[in-house]
């Protein structure tokens, strides 16, 4: 696999994405993933707030979230199935706004494939929009998959035989935060400025129709459900 990180000038508010996405990548191979910071889309969709006050800011981020609590650091919320601090809202490389995160990262991104199919001319094109995250007990952050079209998001080991013919049962490789994983690390959190990538020669599985909730799981089933519940009662 390859990832070509893509260096831009600083994106406007408002500004059309597909005309900046061919701007700085001219030619697109048959096969490629276009990775697009979520940054960028919801600059694009206008997703920007001032804020004058810390109390205006966590309104917002409640005003964001399907669930929030504070914490020592921040607060942890759930939006759109996914734990993230702040509801994803973000003050970083915002020129004093706030930026939140896009309105739907997965209409988005097959929004951005089939215009940019055309585009270039090609048949298999992956889209992938994102994000960064952190793991629980772990420090430092690492890419996610807020939206992705074009590809199987997961691969289901389930039922199939390991190296020595027992069958998995629960094996399954999220494909799309993976590869947001990766090129996250190669696009950079700071001052880089490449809110663009081109994954080529990944093994991934190109479909027509993203099933959007291949990589959710309901609350009560997470496996670290019980393990966070119960250090919390005896702290």
């Amino acid at each position: 696999m390859n990832i070509e990180p893509v260096k831009t000038r600083i994106f406007k508010e408002s500004e059309d994405l597909f005309s900046f996405i061919t701007e700085y990548i001219p030619k697109l191979e048959d096969g490629s993933i276009v990775v697009v910071t979520s940054k960028i889309v919801a600059l694009a969709e206008g997703r920007v707030r001032e804020c004058s006050s810390p109390e205006e800011r966590e309104a917002i981020i409640a005003e964001e979230s399907e669930f929030v609590l504070r914490t020592k650091y921040t607060w942890l919320t759930i939006k759109d199935g996914m734990v993230m601090c702040s509801a994803g809202v973000d003050e970083s490389n915002a020129d004093g706004k706030l930026i939140l995160l896009p309105k739907d990262s997965y209409i988005a991104a097959e929004g951005l494939r089939s215009e940019l199919k055309k585009h270039y001319n090609i048949q298999n094109l992956g889209i992938l929009i994102t994000d960064s995250r952190l793991f629980p007990l772990r420090a430092g952050v690492v890419g996610v998959a807020l939206g992705y079209a074009g590809f199987k998001g997961v691969r289901d080991y389930r039922e199939t035989p390991d190296i020595f013919g027992r069958l998995l049962k629960l094996s399954r490789t999220d494909v799309a935060d993976a590869l947001a994983t990766a090129a996250v690390l190669e696009m950079g959190e700071g001052k880089e400025q490449q809110p663009l990538a081109i994954i080529t020669s990944a093994t991934i599985e190109y479909v027509d129709t993203v099933d959007k909730s291949e990589l959710a799981i309901d609350i009560a089933e997470d496996v670290y459900a019980p393990l966070f519940e119960h250090v919390l009662k005896t702290k």
